[in-house]
């Protein structure tokens, strides 16, 4: 009897405590709390720890207040892509709480977007993706539909381009959010119809968001992107036209994850002009010199997907 007290009055003080830090106005408590109810929606099997707590108007209100800004369209015509460098470093940029790394590519040509083999029915790994195409490297890319957490990978969302070929669009919608690279090896950020998109030449492409950095103004000047802390993947271009793609490694030991502030500052650092949140969580992969870089989190390895970024 005296376990079953002690261990009842341990669960109503770590309760207690948790409803203190969850309700509290004061800072740093509200921030607290913003990355708990963002973490948790940003997960497609932990919202419940959210909706627990709070109302649907009271978690939308939290999202809403600490997003990205929608800064617009990138410019093309600010990059300068004429490099005939052609090398890759790979860069470890791990800090207090997470595990990730960099990798620059000198020269955009190089970058291109690769899907599976077997759109419309089930994605693929990485590693796959390299065999196939004889990659150097390879990040994971768009969005694909995923219901809770247990699609097959095959289902893009948004568009998808490869080599100037669109393999996938959603139907009934006006503009696409792209994240895409050009003839001129511009990596391109925009919300743009089907004939801009043809227009512009985009030869390469996927759709997520959201955008962090545009024409080297920080879409995030308050909170922290409102995306909770995750795995994260990002892609970017420098004003002398290298690309930089990052992987941070999230929910587990040793690397809890990233926020969408913390990906925008280290891009930023790196000398990053524009840059991208792709799609991350379970399916963050970094394949780098025939071997998986980062530590998916999924306990079941690498997620298959539609799309990835490529280093040929």
């Amino acid at each position: 009897m005296p376990r079953l007290i002690a261990l009842t009055a341990t669960f109503l003080t770590v309760f207690l405590l948790l409803m203190g830090f969850l309700y509290s106005p004061l800072q740093p408590f509200e921030s607290l709390r913003d990355l708990w109810v963002e973490s948790a929606m940003t997960s497609m099997s932990h919202q419940y720890l959210a909706k627990w707590f709070f109302t649907d108007a009271e978690i939308q209100k939290i999202l809403d207040s600490d997003q990205a800004q929608d800064l617009g369209n990138s410019n093309p015509a600010l990059i300068n892509t004429r490099s005939t460098n052609n090398s890759t470093e790979l860069i470890d940029i791990s800090q207090n709480g997470f595990n990730g790394y960099l990798l620059k590519v000198s020269n955009p040509g190089h970058v291109r977007v690769a899907a599976t083999r077997y759109l419309g029915k089930i994605g693929e790994r990485a590693e796959d993706i390299a065999s196939e195409t004889g990659a150097l490297a390879v990040i994971n890319g768009g969005a694909f539909n995923d219901p809770q957490g247990n699609g097959s990978g095959g289902h893009p969302q948004g568009i998808l381009i490869s080599r100037g070929k669109i393999l996938y669009r959603d139907s009934g919608v006006s503009s696409y959010d792209i994240i895409g690279m050009n003839q001129k090896n511009v990596l391109v950020l925009g919300h743009y119809t089907l004939t801009s998109i043809k227009r512009m030449g985009i030869r390469d492409a996927v759709t997520f968001g959201p955008f962090l950095v545009v024409n080297g103004k920080p879409a995030i000047t308050h909170g922290d992107g409102a995306w909770g802390i995750a795995p994260r993947t990002a892609i970017g271009q420098t004003k002398n036209g290298t690309i930089l793609m990052l992987v941070i490694d999230g929910r587990q030991i040793g690397s809890i994850g990233a926020t969408l502030k913390d990906v925008q500052d280290i891009m930023l650092k790196y000398g990053a002009y524009n840059v991208a949140n792709l799609d991350g969580g379970a399916s963050t992969v970094l394949y780098y010199h025939d071997q998986i870089v980062n530590h998916p989190s999924s306990p079941y390895g690498e997620r298959h997907a539609p799309s990835f970024f490529i280093v040929k």
